[in-house]
């Protein structure tokens, strides 16, 4: 006889499935305590502590979300918590965490604590919890916490708490001095100067030519360099794409559309005569005419511009038209020489100009602009047709289209490239971010997708195959390699003539001798030199004074000599603001280093419990 639904209603469950039933429910209720259940709020509040201070899992969760999107930020693009992991993120989020919760364990330890006034205090000074007249204002402070899961005595607890472990903070790293033998120490390190000179050797400074190589050197320096000469594993990536440029020329041209355009910015094509100028303003005309004895006395118009207290900077009107100068216009386009005009009225008193450069005006027929303009008008249109192409693209490609469909349906172009990532090539389409963003991306199995490019052209893209790296034939790099022969050669000669010279200037003669000599009088550690290896400046800090070295580094070869050493200055006030950021310096150091040693003994004094099951658990809520 079948069992009926009532039947298996009425029927007594036993004892054993019972009990099986209850073991279920009771390990899914502690799997989902232990893993926390709503912000971690019913489930594991604490990852660990230090002494009797615990540290919350909302504190570590908050911490750890920040920092992903700090660093996310700062590398340009989004990671989740397990890249966050790898990074390290997770421990230097727990040391902080580790630190800040010691500070708070010994805070309470000792007592330490802020009264109602100084919390108050800091509350309604926060920005956030302000009204419209700028003051503190209850309802969006309430709004603020309840928006953030807080209540007004967890966030009060918490000022309360940053408080004391600012003062205690500031008792452990405040009142360090720096010692006055080390400040001066690295004073006269930092401040001390070189004097040098450089003699840079090109082939022209060598005594005989490069020969030429032969065939078999030629073989042999591809062989020994074949690293050199191969090619990178690269992406080939067949593309179908439609680009302005390419459909530019066959968008018809309006001749009345044309003639508009030109009138329209007759502005850029008709330019009127302009000057460069400076304008010298006096109170009134008595004032004026004194100055204009004075310049026809001989002073200099730099001497008047002085006298009123300006610089040529806040006098300077740059490039200026007739019309921009008002009522002294006619007076200053009259002149057909440079120099001072006036003084004239203008429209804030009587003024000097002075005239610093002529400007001709330029003017630009319809018919030397006309392809210009047609260039534009073409490249435009073109962009609408390919605007208008976009949705047929897309759904071309959402109906199973191949790249080859696109090209016989809709006449884009369909072409093939090696892409190297990180490296692209000179092609016209690789010239385009977002096609080598797109490039750089493409996996083998990806559905093609259409790509606006910047300049309103379309792109799909499909990974082919990946083309492992390969030498390149000799036969083929040939002219790399007969290049790359001769710069190695000439390199290696130029070494050689510059060990010779080295050996000449030490034995006596003058480095002048040799060709021109680039002098720099005065350098410092942190100094730099144009077109110079950065390992020539510290070179040059480890030189005894007459010393000379031979310097090498990529396409440079050269000669230099440590002219003389300068001690660093004992006086002036460059030197007492260099010693005092040292001073300062030394003493955010010292203080750093006491803080950490005074946190590093609580921690040991008071323990750490970690509870890494926790913390795994923040991890992936975080996912």
């Amino acid at each position: 006889m079948s069992k009926t639904s009532d039947d298996e209603t009425r029927k007594p469950k036993s004892k054993a499935k019972d009990a099986a039933l209850w073991v279920l429910m009771g390990m899914l209720i502690l799997g989902l305590g232990g893993f926390g259940v709503t912000n971690f709020g019913g489930g594991i509040t604490s990852i660990g502590k230090v002494g009797d201070t615990e540290i919350s899992t909302n504190d570590y969760a908050a911490a750890f979300r920040q920092q992903l999107t700090s660093f996310s930020q700062r590398i340009g693009q989004q990671i989740s918590a397990q890249e966050g992991i790898a990074f390290g993120l997770d421990r230097q989020v727990l040391q902080g965490l580790v630190t800040r919760t010691a500070l708070d364990n010994e805070a309470h330890r000792l007592g330490l604590s802020v009264g109602d006034a100084v919390v108050a205090a800091q509350l309604t000074s926060m920005d956030q919890f302000k009204g419209a007249s700028g003051s503190f204002d209850r309802e969006a402070y309430r709004f603020t916490l309840d928006r953030n899961n807080l209540t007004e005595a967890e966030f009060e607890s918490n000022i309360r708490s940053d408080i004391s472990r600012s003062l205690l903070q500031g008792a452990v790293g405040g009142g360090f001095a720096a010692p006055a033998a080390v400040t001066d120490t690295l004073y006269k390190w930092v401040a001390e100067r070189r004097g040098l000179s450089i003699l840079r050797l090109g082939e022209a400074d060598l005594t005989a030519p490069v020969p030429e190589p032969t065939e078999d050197e030629l073989k042999a320096f591809h062989e020994a360099n074949i690293a050199t000469f191969t090619k990178p594993e690269a992406k080939r990536i067949t593309y179908a794409a439609l680009l302005p440029e390419t459909i530019a020329k066959d968008q018809p041209v309006d001749e009345t559309v044309l003639k508009k355009l030109y009138e329209d910015r007759i502005d850029e094509f008709v330019v009127p005569e302009r000057r460069l100028v400076e304008r010298l303003v006096y109170p009134d005309q008595a004032a004026a005419d004194a100055a204009k004895a004075k310049l026809d006395a001989g002073a200099t118009f730099e001497a008047l511009v002085a006298e009123r207290g300006l610089t040529l900077d806040a006098i300077d009107l740059g490039d200026v038209s007739k019309e921009d100068l008002g009522a002294a216009g006619e007076a200053v386009f009259a002149t057909s020489e440079l120099g001072v005009v006036g003084p004239v009225a203008s429209d804030l008193g009587p003024a000097f100009f002075r005239v610093n450069a002529i400007l001709a005006a330029e003017e630009t027929t319809f018919e030397e602009a006309r392809d210009a303009l047609a260039i534009e008008l073409q490249t435009d249109a073109a962009r609408r047709a390919i605007s208008d192409q976009v949705e047929t693209v897309d759904d071309l490609l959402a109906g199973g289209a191949t790249l080859e469909d696109l090209a016989k349906e809709t006449g884009m172009t369909l072409a093939t490239v090696d892409y190297v990532p990180g490296a692209p090539g000179d092609s016209t389409i690789e010239g385009y971010p977002a096609f080598r963003t797109a490039a750089e991306a493409v996996k083998a199995d990806d559905f093609p997708q259409g790509i606006v490019l910047e300049d309103g052209g379309l792109v799909t893209l499909r990974l082919d195959e990946l083309v492992p790296a390969a030498p390149i034939p000799f036969d083929e790099a040939r002219d790399a390699v007969a290049a790359a022969w001769r710069a190695d050669a000439v390199t290696k000669a130029l070494a050689t003539r510059a060990v010779e010279i080295k050996a000449a200037i030490e034995a006596g003669a003058a480095i002048g001798s040799f060709g021109i000599v680039d002098v720099t009088p005065e350098i410092a550690r942190d100094g730099f030199i144009e077109g110079v290896p950065e390992t020539l400046v510290p070179d040059v800090f480890k030189m005894n004074e007459g010393d000379v070295k031979v310097v090498e580094g990529p396409a440079f070869v050269a000669v230099v000599r440590l002219d003389r050493i300068m001690p660093a200055a004992t006086e002036g006030d460059d030197a007492a603001a260099l010693k005092g950021a040292l001073s300062t310096q030394l003493e955010q150091a010292i203080a750093t280093d006491a803080f950490n040693a005074f946190t590093n003994a609580l921690t040991d004094e008071a323990g750490i419990v970690l509870d890494q099951a926790a913390i795994n658990a923040v991890h992936t809520s975080l996912q």
